[in-house]
């Protein structure tokens, strides 16, 4: 995910230090959040906080990482590249050796090369682009979600197969993350021979998008795709029916977020978008449901539970290693699975996940979702 914004309080810029409660006499081990601590996206970061502090309080109450209490920091990056370059630094200057974050592609993108050459690990929860992982080697930067060259299939076989559009148009907002994935479900779509009629891009922050939807309609179009988040969906979508403009719109996970429905009101029913799978509907993981609502934390959202399941891989692997020494950990992580609530996870050489599941949902004007038909 990823996301230009400007204003960043002091206070959150310089770091916000949580210290959960420690075992007498035993070493710490740090833990970083980096994300979006404010700006249009805190949001994201609100998902990605619930799940880590949820994850950190039980790993504490069963003796920490290894008998190593855990110990939280948050950083804010704002989802801006120059702002995760800041906390990058701010990280490695302050000796933290583990990141759970960033939360958007292109603070990731910006920071994931001082990780690795300061030997720093960080766990992305929520960052899809491809090239964290796979635009060069890289033996610190791992995931616990999935890349969009994953997403953007996924959705392009949901269109293909159900909604069996005849003009589709690829819109983007011409940003590292929503232009990735956009571009994606394009070549999906051409690879089965979905004519694209329209790929273009739009301006992230812009408040009228009338001229690009004239231009829908008169290419009639009858399916859209957009790459990039909800404020823009949503003014998307309300600005398309105000005009009249029907057709059915699709998005990522980007867009998956309830302030949707407060900017598109009931013009968001029946959009669809890919997310990870619903994980606190799963039975099996009642126990780590529990713990979130004990505290007061959200579950409506696609993070939570990747962010929850970043920490634990960290607990483990650090336990399992019998060290803090990242070389070491980040090779126990590639040699080990781990039974997470989203899932067994195991790494391959680039640090993705060899599995992950994108699933196709329908969104309602109540800011709840479905699983599509």
């Amino acid at each position: 995910m990823r996301r230009f914004h400007s204003l960043v309080s002091l206070a959150a810029a310089i770091g916000i230090v949580l210290t959960l409660p420690l075992q007498a006499h035993a070493e710490t081990l740090r833990i970083a959040i980096a994300g979006p601590m404010s700006g249009a996206l805190a949001q994201y970061g609100d998902m990605v906080k619930a799940g880590v502090h949820t994850a950190a309080e039980r790993i504490n109450a069963n003796g920490g990482a290894g008998g190593r209490p855990l110990e939280i920091v948050e950083m804010d990056d704002a989802c801006e590249p120059k702002q995760a370059v800041a906390v990058a630094n701010r990280i490695v200057s302050q000796g933290i050796r583990y990141v759970i974050g960033h939360v958007c592609s292109g603070a990731a993108l910006s920071a994931v090369d001082i990780y690795e050459n300061e030997g720093v690990i960080m766990v992305t929860p929520a960052a899809t682009a491809p090239q964290i992982t796979r635009a060069k080697p890289r033996k610190m930067i791992f995931r616990t979600i999935g890349r969009d060259d994953q997403q953007g299939p996924a959705a392009a076989k949901y269109i293909v197969e159900r909604v069996k559009a005849k003009r589709v148009a690829v819109l983007h907002d011409k940003q590292s993350y929503g232009q990735g994935i956009a571009t994606s479900v394009k070549r999906a779509l051409d690879a089965a021979k979905v004519p694209v009629a329209m790929f273009e891009g739009v301006h992230a922050g812009d408040t009228d998008y009338s001229a690009v939807i004239t231009k829908l309609k008169a290419r009639g179009i009858d399916f859209v795709y957009f790459g990039g988040y909800h404020p823009e969906m949503g003014l998307l979508l309300k600005q398309a029916r105000e005009q009249g403009f029907s057709a059915k719109f699709m998005g990522p996970e980007g867009v998956g977020n309830k302030d949707l429905t407060a900017i598109a009101g009931a013009s968001s029913e029946g959009m669809l978008l890919t997310l990870p799978a619903d994980f606190a509907a799963d039975p099996a993981n009642a126990d780590v449901v529990q713990a979130f609502r004990a505290k007061g934390r959200d579950l409506n959202g696609p993070f939570q539970m990747p962010a929850f399941a970043a920490v634990q891989v960290i607990a483990e692997a650090v336990a399992a290693s019998k060290s803090t020494d990242t070389a070491m950990v980040a090779k126990t992580l590639r040699a080990r699975a781990f039974d997470t609530p989203i899932g067994k996870l195991e790494y391959d050489a680039r640090g993705d996940l060899k599995a992950f599941e994108f699933v196709v949902f329908e969104w309602h004007k109540d800011a709840s979702k479905t699983i599509a038909g």
